[in-house]
């Protein structure tokens, strides 16, 4: 289950301003649709503590990249080998015992490698955090087969072909900039769900909104379920029978009488959840076309102020610290990204002249 960023949950992952989704070393990239093999070739020695343990049990803990459904059946067909010889699964290990595993993974998935820059700012054995830049998908889809996050992904990082989205944890909207979190093995990406979904893992957005100040600090808690709107199927919107949905305004810094930059913080993961409930409270994104509208344009403004609304591209919205507990280490890991230059700019304009008293 990925989770979805302005926040969406969808077997895996969910986060909040998040698009719907349809739900190596090479020279040469391998066509949409064409088999990736993986070759995969891992040596084990049975340690002391490992000894009587069953075969498939011992090989889950040490090839843990793998299902132990997989291992059993590699076990069985002798693509894992016990002392060079071909065993059942629950034939017990000795200590010093050699468990080999060696096959080729054929990938029949659409998402093939694509050479994508792609900025990475924390990675260690077990986990990546990306800097997503906007107008970059993040799964392939409908409509968007080629120059995704995960094509990038597959292509930097080849051993992500096993795991489930690349390794991704959650997701951002398209059009969302900021921080992404990727597990590199099995068992990091499924920690890091299980923290998404215990909310040990925070997520921080800082967004450009129409609106004053004094209004915006009466809504420091912003809770309405969001689902799906009933005729307009690629919109979220508050309803009764929505999922829950909770936002929280942490900080709100006036840049004129009209507008203000926020610091959001995600306590759910639903589509497009800090768009929507912003929309909701009458308090719009700058440049969110989905869910803003003409209420983005406020009274008091300039002619260079309206017109670096109306030009803003997409909705003023950047994830901008990601914070988790280590999968493997339990040691706590914020990471903070910086605002991207088109935010920066928007903000120089609206907060030009402004004196707040």
């Amino acid at each position: 289950m990925l989770i979805d960023d302005d926040g969406v949950e969808e077997h895996g992952i969910d986060d909040g301003d998040a698009d719907d989704i349809d739900d190596s070393d090479d020279d040469e990239a391998p066509v949409a649709g064409q088999a990736v093999p993986v070759v995969v070739d891992m040596t084990h020695i049975v340690t002391e503590e490992e000894s009587g343990l069953r075969i498939d049990k011992v090989a889950s803990q040490v090839f843990s990249d793998f299902s132990r459904v997989q291992l059993q059946g590699w076990i069985t067909d002798g693509s894992l080998l016990y002392n060079g010889k071909v065993q059942k699964p629950k034939v017990r290990v000795k200590a010093d015992d050699v468990l080999h595993l060696s096959t080729t993974l054929q990938q029949h998935s659409e998402d093939q490698p694509e050479d994508i820059d792609i900025n990475v700012v924390y990675e260690d054995d077990e986990v990546l955090v990306i800097d997503k830049p906007v107008g970059m998908v993040v799964h392939p889809g409908a409509g968007n087969q080629t120059g995704t996050l995960v094509n990038a992904l597959l292509y930097h990082y080849p051993q992500q072909h096993h795991l489930p989205r690349a390794g991704l944890v959650h997701r951002i909207d398209k059009d969302t900039s900021g921080l992404l979190l990727i597990g590199k093995t099995k068992p990091a990406q499924m920690a890091l769900m299980e923290q998404l979904k215990d909310k040990s893992v925070y997520r921080h957005y800082k967004c450009v909104v129409a609106g004053d100040q004094a209004s915006l600090l009466r809504h420091r808690r912003i809770d309405a379920p969001i689902g799906r709107h009933r005729t307009q199927r690629t919109k979220m919107t508050v309803m009764t029978a929505g999922r829950e949905a909770v936002t929280h305004l942490l900080k709100v810094t006036p840049l004129n009488d009209n507008y203000c930059l926020l610091d959001v913080g995600l306590e759910t993961g639903r589509t497009h959840q800090i768009r929507v409930h912003l929309s909701h409270v009458t308090y719009p994104l700058v440049g969110d076309r989905v869910y803003g509208g003409r209420r983005q344009l406020r009274a008091g403004l300039s002619e260079a102020q309206r017109q670096a609304i109306n030009n803003f591209p997409r909705q003023a919205l950047h994830a901008y610290t990601l914070g988790f507990v280590h999968p493997a280490t339990g040691e706590d890991i914020e990471v903070t990204t910086p605002l991207p230059e088109d935010m920066q700019k928007l903000i120089a304009v609206l907060s030009d002249g402004y004196d707040e008293e």
